[in-house]
Formats: C-alpha cells, sequence, structure tokens
C-alpha cells in the first residue's frame, strides 16, 4: 500500500519496516535467495522416469484389445444369431478399450508438450528475453498523393514486364 492512501484513509504503516522504503538491491537479493531455493528443489526433485515405458504399455493393451475384438467378431458371425449378440457387445466393449488406450497416450503427449511449452514460456520470462518488435516507417499521405503513387506503380510494372 502506498503511503498517499494510508494517509488518506488514516492508515497507521503497513509492514514492520513500514518507515523504511524497500531499496532495488534488497529486492534483488531476495529474489537471488528465492532463485536458490528454486533450485536446491529442483535437484532435491527425482526426475520422472519410464514415460516411454508407458506408451508402450498403452500401445500392447491397444494391440491386444483390438485383436481380441477381430477374434471376437470372427466368432460371432460363425454361431447362431441368438448368441451372437452378447459376443458383439463384448466385441465392442473391447474396442471401446483400445480406443480408450490410444487417447490416454494421446493425452499425455498433449499434456506433456503443454507442459515443454508453459516451462519454456516461464524460462524466457525469467531470462527478460522479449522478441524484438517489429517496426516500420509511416509517412502520411493525402488521397490523391496515394492514388499517384499507385499509378506510377503500376506503370512501372507494365514497363518492366514489356
Amino acid at each position: 500500500m502506498t503511503r498517499k492512501l494510508e494517509n488518506l484513509f488514516d492508515l497507521p504503516p503497513s509492514g514492520p519496516d513500514a518507515d523504511t522504503p524497500v531499496t532495488v538491491e534488497q529486492t534483488q537479493s531476495a529474489i537471488a535467495e528465492i532463485n536458490d531455493a528454486i533450485d536446491k528443489i529442483d535437484d532435491a526433485l527425482p526426475a520422472v522416469r519410464g514415460l516411454d515405458a508407458s506408451d508402450g504399455e498403452m500401445d500392447e493393451l491397444a494391440t491386444k484389445a483390438t485383436q481380441t475384438f477381430d477374434d471376437l467378431m470372427d466368432l460371432g458371425m460363425q454361431i447362431d444369431s441368438r448368441y451372437a449378440a452378447e459376443i458383439f457387445a463384448v466385441a465392442g466393449t473391447m474396442l471401446g478399450h483400445a480406443l480408450t488406450a490410444k487417447t490416454a497416450k494421446l493425452n499425455k503427449k498433449l499434456k506433456m508438450v503443454e507442459l515443454q511449452l508453459k516451462k519454456a514460456k516461464l524460462d524466457r520470462d525469467a531470462q527478460g528475453d522479449e522478441p524484438a518488435a517489429m517496426t516500420a516507417q509511416g509517412h502520411v499521405l493525402s488521397r490523391n498523393e496515394l492514388l499517384e503513387q499507385l499509378v506510377n506503380a503500376n506503370k512501372d510494372q507494365k514497363i518492366k514486364t514489356a
């Protein structure tokens, strides 16, 4: 809260050291301490492993479910029609499991990409690197001057192409 607001509303000074202003050096040292603490936490956390293994497991489950679906469809076509409905229902369930496994795998990959993008954005923001702003020059022209330039440009193009 600023001192002007405190004075305007007759509030007591905020914070334990309200009379002493915070300097840039104090702020920078506090940020450095926080960054050191974050680095220590990052080093203490174990790296995530086995992400590729779960992809293989999901593929394996999807393959098994698809094979079971094919087998059940073949069986359903070979037996009496009054018993085939239940087999076809189970086959449909197996196909649903295959789709679920593939969807879970894709969702995991999308989540990883999203996290990587967020991390890259945070890293870029932390470095303070901002992409250079594109600049251009402009001129104030009247309507007639603009039309004259366009006509001259068309004449120049016709001469070059001829």
